[in-house]
């Protein structure tokens, strides 16, 4: 380990690194009324205590009113903000991890109706398609006094005792200046390049006043639009020279590509399905380029990828913030040589999808992330020993014997497969979904490492569970799809399942009916059209698989646009009847008053699963608690002592 080069220490400036691992600048969207308080706090601190070397706050923290976050971020432009970020950064600097920020203005990158409903700026009138707002083209006043609220928030940030700063330029003000695309200003912030870096460099240059040399400077900034008339690798590569020649830097972190669409973003942030490390490569020529202290993130999940960016000399610092996400203890991990043990990133982006809808960051299979304060990432020993009964090797199962067995506990799950999965099982059958195969994989080695007894092939009834003499039963059973939605033609229908499990073959002219608006639709539209069959994708909704959420449909959409998919929303289907050796489907609308027909040869229905709950209810007469759940021990992390029945001799 010694030799590890993810290990060894790095030198920025005057502050050295403890090793080549960091988080870079995020928001999940954890502050309360603009501030990172505790639930923030203990984020960042159990990422620090467990080995990162450098955790950067606060994905685009605002330093200016006129720039309201779209979703929840930090408001640095608060002079109460410095009492919360010094709690967040001592404590952070106890564990040994330095501590940076991430400010900007958001430009055009917001609405004009958040917040104080100012109006929204930019170097141009243009119009990001993400947020919809037109924005006023800056004036002179408007330049100078957000240039002002920069130093002002760097000054902030350097009263907190934070380490440094980066400034964000993709997608928000800063690189609107640097592009033609976004910046038509006339005078000395617009035109040539240097113009057009000006206001970044006044920036610069203010903060550096304020501050001293010793409060460190980057930018995360992107080295290539992307775009057609934006600006291009080789203005990239002249950019980062400039930063580096300013002398105003300490840093270079960089990206590839814009974000004012859905289909951007994912391409700067990929998601499963999307190719691992898309733009390290990129970075690396960056800083070959430069010969300049270089940091990178953009989908690197795994340590053998971030071990060989550092080693190849491609970046000087990487980046593994979703992986941080997936597993805080990922550090001490490759420290202690359990790299096996680290809990793995399956890119199903989770995470960001739901930042973007408005809600707080949590991870697909950690539930621990984001709740630091109220649930533990490494799990307590129970005090007592139980045997503990699981039936159903699904992900709810795995978990459920995974935390059992770490407790402690001796645990034997009954399955009637015969191997873990589920619908776990079922999704990653999908080339785009083939990682989420990782939840259960890690989650079977889990259960194996602490003694976990399987017993596949078993489709349990109430005397196999009864057998193994159980304290505790957890009945994780799962469900089958529910197509039983019509008013007619219920049995005409197939389900989404059918069609992925390859039990039935896909039709030549299908109707995909999407009442779930989840990913099982799209997957079996995605199999069906790739037939050369013709799909048309029909949902009640008046938004497209609002389930699968923005980033995670854009793969989707490249791959069914591409094979000619029909795409039709706000019509439900109503029913199915034969017309000859065809069907005829009945759409309808909520809206009322109107059908439609259309005449396929096969109807496929999304509309969710049923449980499988008769085993349950078999045993429930039999248990203690009847089945009953105190929720309030339940949600506080309280003991079960619900007990109904005396008669009982296990817990439901």
């Amino acid at each position: 380990m010694a030799t590890d080069p993810l290990l060894q220490p790095f030198r920025l400036k005057h502050l050295t690194l403890r090793n080549r691992i960091m988080i870079t600048s995020h928001e999940p969207a954890y502050p309360e009324d603009g501030m990172p308080k505790d639930r923030y706090r203990a984020y960042h601190v159990e990422r620090a205590k467990a080995g990162v070397a450098l955790t950067m706050t606060a994905g685009s923290a605002s330093v200016s009113r006129d720039s309201p976050p779209v979703f929840n971020n930090i408001l640095a432009w608060k002079d109460e903000v410095v009492g919360w970020m010094k709690r967040l950064t001592d404590e952070c600097h106890d564990h040994g991890a330095a501590v940076m920020i991430q400010l900007t203005h958001l430009g055009r990158r917001t609405r004009w109706d958040k917040a104080d409903w100012l109006p929204v700026v930019s170097p141009s009138h243009e119009r990001e398609a993400a947020h919809r707002s037109f924005p006023k083209k800056m004036e002179d006043w408007d330049i100078a006094r957000i240039i002002a609220d920069y130093v002002d928030a760097a000054e902030r940030m350097k009263a907190a005792g934070l380490d440094g700063l980066e400034l964000q330029a993709y997608g928000h003000l800063m690189d609107q200046f640097w592009s033609p695309l976004t910046n038509d200003l006339e005078g000395s912030y617009g035109g040539s390049l240097d113009n057009r870096l000006r206001f970044t460099f006044d920036i610069l240059r203010g903060i550096r006043e304020r501050c001293g040399e010793d409060f460190l400077l980057g930018v995360r900034y992107t080295g290539d639009e992307c775009l057609p008339g934006g600006f291009d690798a080789a203005d990239g590569i002249a950019i980062s020279q400039k930063l580096k020649d300013s002398g105003l830097v300490d840093f270079l972190n960089v990206v590839r590509g814009h974000i004012d669409t859905d289909a951007g973003l994912t391409d700067v942030i990929p998601v499963q399905g999307m190719r691992n490390a898309p733009h390290l490569e990129f970075a690396g020529q960056i800083r070959k380029a430069t010969d300049f202290p270089t940091f990178h993130a953009a989908k690197i999940p795994d340590v053998p990828t971030a071990r060989h960016a550092i080693a190849a000399g491609l970046v000087d610092m990487v980046g593994m913030t979703r992986a941080h996400i997936a597993d805080p203890h990922l550090v001490r991990k490759i420290v202690e040589g359990r790299e096996d043990d680290i809990r793995p990133c399956v890119g199903a982006n989770y995470c960001l999808d739901r930042i973007y809808q408005g809600g707080l960051a949590f991870c697909l299979h950690n539930a621990a992330t984001g709740r630091e304060e109220t649930m533990p990432h490494a799990i307590p020993p129970a005090p007592a020993k139980k045997r503990v009964t699981v039936v159903g090797a699904g992900p709810a199962g795995m978990e459920a014997a995974r935390v059992a067995a770490e407790r402690g506990h001796a645990v034997t799950v009954l399955e009637a497969a015969d191997r873990p999965g589920g619908q776990i099982r079922l999704t990653a059958l999908q080339e785009r979904r083939r990682e989420m195969i990782s939840i259960i994989a890690w989650r079977q080695a889990m259960c194996e490492r602490h003694g976990v007894t399987f017993r596949f092939n078993t489709f349990a009834e109430a005397d196999d569970v009864l057998a193994t003499n159980p304290d505790e039963v957890i009945i994780a059973t799962g469900g089958l799809p529910h197509t039983a939605v019509l008013a007619a033609g219920n049995d005409l229908v197939v389900s989404a399942w059918d069609i992925l499990s390859g039990d039935v073959k896909p039709g030549a002219n299908v109707l995909v009916y999407d009442d779930a608006g989840d990913h099982a639709a799209l997957q079996a539209a995605d199999l069906i059209a790739a037939t050369g069959a013709r799909v048309e994708i029909v949902t009640p909704d008046r938004a497209f698989a609002p389930e699968v959420m923005a980033m995670n449909l854009v793969p989707y959409m490249r791959s069914l646009q591409g094979l000619d998919t029909t795409f039709t929303v706000t019509w439900r289907l109503q029913a199915v009847a034969r017309e000859g050796n065809r069907l005829r489907a009945t759409l309808g609308s909520d809206y009322g008053g109107v059908t439609r027909d259309r005449i396929v040869d096969q109807v496929v229905v999304n509309h969710g699963t049923r449980p499988l709950d008769e085993l349950y209810f078999d045993l429930k007469p039999l248990s203690s608690n009847r089945g009953e759940v105190d929720y309030e021990a339940l949600t506080t992390g309280g003991l079960q002592a619900v007990r109904t029945n005396e008669a009982g001799t296990f817990r439901l």
